[in-house]
């Protein structure tokens, strides 16, 4: 696992319980024990109590569950599911769904192909294709955005794509058959594309090493 990369003025580091490795508090994922017994995610690292932090792929959580490390963490009598790290997907799927709402309720969305076309001649916007989106409609998109900046493939920042359905980015921003969207540039966008990156480096996994 490659180490985690230090930033000027991050957070104070904290040690994930499965590899040993120490990363700011945005590489990790925090846990706590709930009122019941059970290991609960704090995606926003602010509930009470004592936390144990692990790396935020879904191979460490996988490897917490299957030993001892919450137990050791925690307390010897917290109740660990083995459903914990589709628990944690589907908590990070929800974060970033509600991150894109917000940024959509700050004016920062625009739905609807013709809409999504002016406004990659306008300016510079972030695309958002559904996963169930036709490959036809995404590449007319790509295509002009890739007209437009000049380049000769689309760059990161110009399809953020294949995270979310149709349904999922309906009932996100409110409106029916979300097929692509066009983010543009602003605080909430920014929160929402950093929510999008934790869940993609959770589902990538990564080399899991357990410190002896």
């Amino acid at each position: 696992m490659a180490e985690c990369a230090k930033r000027e003025g991050q957070e104070q580091e904290r040690q994930c319980a499965v590899t040993r490795m120490r990363c700011g508090p945005d590489q990790l994922l925090r846990f706590v024990a709930g009122p019941d017994g059970s290991v609960v995610p704090d995606l926003k690292a602010r509930l009470p109590g004592r936390g144990a932090w692990l790396t935020c792929s879904r191979d460490v959580i996988d490897k917490a569950v299957a030993t001892r490390v919450f137990k050791r963490a925690l307390s010897d009598s917290v109740v660990v599911s083995d459903e914990l790290p589709e628990k944690v997907d589907e908590l990070l799927v929800r974060d970033a769904l509600q991150r894109l709402s917000l940024a959509n309720k700050a004016g920062l969305v625009v739905c609807g192909f013709d809409k999504i076309a002016k406004e990659l001649r306008s300016g510079s916007v972030t695309l958002v294709h559904a996963s169930d989106a036709a490959a036809d409609g995404c590449r007319k998109l790509e295509k002009l955005a890739v007209a437009v900046k000049g380049n000769e493939q689309p760059d990161m920042e110009m399809g953020l794509a294949r995270n979310f359905n149709v349904e999922q980015l309906s009932l996100a921003l409110g409106r029916p058959n979300v097929v692509h969207a066009a983010l543009k540039h602003g605080a909430p966008s920014r929160k929402f594309l950093e929510s999008v990156a934790r869940l993609e480096r959770f589902r990538a996994g990564s080399t899991v090493e357990v410190a002896a």
